[in-house]
């Protein structure tokens, strides 16, 4: 949103001259008090020509209101603080007496939203707020806010942060701070307003573990799926889903982390259900996704509140979520029950009344327009604070003895996170550790889930780093700095360098991004070295996303 937030007195004097005649009426739902608040909404809608009327409910009434029959005619929006989803997290209460158990909160909140999407709200909104303390440690209080918070944005519900103010909670109901009323109002009036002028333009869409099955870099073509069976069922109905939308005139795009060449091999005619062409632009690359968004807008010549956007990895929603708020971010979801919601909301989002022989070949009109489309580069948006929450657990273990069989399998699927492309047999990685070489995996988990050995590294007796590959998998957690920096503590010693056998590849472009540091400098021999005083002085403060085991 480029306006700026209105000032009370700006409110107030806008709604005193205000005389349009565009009505749009419905009810804010939330428990708090908000006595001033529809001041600065009226003042927003008037901005852009629109007489807005606002009702809200009675104070501490939202959940009994979910329980009320639903009136078609009438619109709502929602807005919910933590203690709507579980009841036992309010303030006003105080601290809850017992540890509240994490899986019986995301039960609770699961009931509430689905009341609450049950009614088919035009807008839906998450004041962030801060918990008391409620879980057993500091670090299972977080957990249970993040788990709330992650739950509610994959049921494409808009997060608020930085609005609450407990002040102005414990002392008069509401959970908005002052100063915030007129950006927390731009937020509900942009989304109600955005709802009544019709459904969205554009869908953008991951490809890897959404479009299909399988991670294309690592699993190759024949290792994505996207047919009616097995594990690419629901890969292949969210694709029918597409083919639909496209059909009534929505623009698919595809913004991907990966390599274009192998990426318009994956969508070649017959392959899938849906194919290139089917897409009016596809931006293949390693660029931050919110600026490929951003630059696919301007060329089609959209708003960015036109635009959805569907990836199963949480880490992507939030960086394009941070960026572009104005972006409806959806995840996609991790098993074939989560398809039902997500249809419901796209369908929600998507619908239209009535389909011309225009809509039908909106794409191919658009493809003009998109047609030199080209990934950009870009700075994302700073995940630190979300990272720092998602409690990230890197167990590092010593492959160098005993079962290597996942280390070798990294080694020699890996593509884009990989040192040099070289490919490693048995017994070639037996000859360098028997004359002292040591072969290193690390395996990460979070509150998303366990993912497993993701990273490898190879190190000869000269300690020379002939082998380094990461998983796609856990791109952006920066799980490659933290690795580094414990690697630099293990293998260096006093000589404070550590080199690399590096080469590029035509796909290994995501480690040149990360080699592309300042710390790194090539050698006469070709060969890479890292300065590990000037690397720690850069990047230390990245170990504290982590604990390492």
């Amino acid at each position: 949103m480029s306006r700026s937030p209105l000032t009370f007195l700006e409110a107030e004097k806008l709604v005193k001259r205000f005389s349009g005649s565009d009505a749009f009426s419905f009810t804010l739902c939330l428990s708090g008090s908000v006595p001033q608040l529809e001041l600065f909404l009226r003042a927003e809608a008037a901005r852009q020509g629109v007489d807005l009327r606002v009702s809200t409910l009675s104070f501490g009434t939202l959940r009994q209101h979910l329980f009320t029959s639903n009136v078609p005619q009438n619109r709502e929006a929602f807005l919910l603080c933590p203690w709507d989803l579980v009841a036992e997290l309010d303030w006003r209460t105080g601290v809850p007496a017992q540890p509240i158990v994490r899986e019986e909160a995301v039960a609770e909140a699961e009931s509430v939203m689905d009341q609450m999407l049950d009614r088919r709200p035009i807008a839906s909104f998450y004041l962030s707020a801060p918990l008391p303390p409620c879980g057993l440690t500091s670090t299972e209080s977080e957990a249970i806010a993040l788990t709330l918070q992650e739950g509610v944005a994959s049921r494409g519900v808009r997060i608020l942060s930085g609005l609450f103010g407990l002040g102005a909670y414990l002392s008069t109901g509401c959970p908005l701070a002052g100063s915030k009323l007129g950006l927390t109002a731009q937020s509900i009036v942009d989304s109600v307003l955005a709802f009544g002028s019709g459904p969205k333009k554009v869908l953008v869409t991951d490809l890897d573990d959404t479009l299909w099955s399988g991670v294309l870099g690592e699993d190759g073509l024949d290792g994505i799926q996207a047919a009616p069976k097995g594990v690419g069922f629901r890969h292949f109905l969210y694709q029918t889903l597409l083919r639909k939308l496209k059909e009534s005139g929505i623009l698919l795009a595809v913004v991907s982390r990966n390599d274009p060449a192998i990426v318009a091999s994956a969508l070649a005619p017959g392959r899938m259900t849906l194919e290139q062409a089917d897409f009016v632009a596809v931006l293949a690359s390693y660029h931050p996704k919110s600026v490929q968004i951003a630059e696919l807008a301007r060329k089609l010549n959209l708003g960015l509140d036109q635009f959805v956007f569907v990836d199963d990895n949480p880490v992507e929603l939030e960086e394009v979520r941070g960026a572009l708020q104005d972006v409806e971010c959806i995840a996609f979801p991790s098993d074939e029950d989560g398809i039902l919601g997500l249809f419901d909301r796209l369908h929600h989002l998507f619908g239209v009344d009535e389909i011309t022989d225009e809509d039908r070949h909106r794409t191919e009109l658009y493809h003009r327009m998109t047609s030199a489309a080209v990934p950009v580069a870009g700075c994302p948006f700073d995940l630190t604070s979300y990272l720092s929450g998602l409690d990230m657990t890197l167990a590092i273990n010593d492959r160098s003895r005993g079962d290597r069989s996942r280390a070798l399998q990294l080694m020699n699927k890996t593509n884009q996170f990989n040192l040099n492309g070289r490919r490693w047999d048995d017994g070639e990685v037996e000859t360098l550790l028997a004359s002292g070489g040591q072969l290193f995996t690390a395996a990460l988990t979070d509150r998303t889930g366990d993912h497993g050995e993701i990273l490898a590294v190879l190190i000869d007796v000269e300690n020379i780093v002939r082998a380094l590959v990461m998983s796609c998998r856990v791109f952006q957690r920066q799980v490659e700095y933290a690795f580094m920096l414990w690697l630099l503590e293990r293998v260096c010693g006093d000589k404070d360098i550590l080199r690399f056998q590096a080469q590029r590849t035509s796909c290994n472009e995501p480690i040149w991004q990360f080699l592309e540091d300042s710390s790194f400098a090539f050698c006469n021999d070709g060969v890479l070295v890292l300065d590990a005083p000037t690397f720690r002085e850069h990047h230390n403060e990245r170990l504290q996303l982590f604990r390492l085991q």
